[in-house]
Parts: C-alpha cells; sequence; structure tokens
C-alpha cells in the first residue's frame, strides 16, 4: 500500500479553534479507515505544525483524505509520496 507524508500548518482559524484539533485528528482518522487507509498524526515544532503518515490504497483515495482535511479550513497541507528503503532500492536497481 502506498505511503504519504502530510506536512501541515494551522490556518488562522485552525490555531484559533486548536483545543478541538484532536477531535479534528480523530476524523481524519475516521476517514482513512473509510477509505481503505490508515493516518498516524504526530504533532511537531518547527516549520510543520503537524506531520501525517498515512497508507492509502491508492493516490485518488490520499487525496481524498488530504482533501477532506483541506476543506474544513484549519490548515494547510503538502503532501509527499513516500517510498520505503526497499521499494526504492528495486526501483535504484533497474537504472
Amino acid at each position: 500500500m502506498p505511503t504519504y507524508i502530510g506536512l501541515v500548518n494551522w490556518t488562522d482559524q485552525g490555531i484559533r479553534n486548536v483545543k478541538e484539533s484532536p477531535k479534528r485528528v480523530d476524523a481524519a482518522k475516521a476517514l482513512a479507515a473509510k477509505v481503505g487507509g490508515k493516518l498516524d498524526v504526530w504533532f511537531t515544532m518547527g516549520k510543520w505544525d503537524f506531520v501525517g503518515f498515512a497508507d492509502a490504497p491508492s493516490d485518488e483515495a490520499y487525496m481524498q483524505i488530504a482533501l477532506a482535511i483541506g476543506a474544513q479550513g484549519n490548515a494547510r497541507t503538502t503532501s509527499l509520496k513516500a517510498w520505503s528503503v526497499e521499494e526504492g532500492a528495486k526501483v535504484i536497481a533497474k537504472l
């Protein structure tokens, strides 16, 4: 299953309602499960306010999760598709 990393920052609305963020994380996890995936969220310090690690069955499924999070207006996301070292080694071996 493909892996995705979401680098996320609060919007003005999101930080004003930061106390609601645990409930929003639970809702995002439920959505990920609904589309056949899994989401793990970590609050962070530095350039990003939190980071999500998602496994989703397809790019389209991950896009649903990311768009649903963004549509709430609480966060802005930057998404990365990730490959494990083992998966990357298979691609590199084809060079």
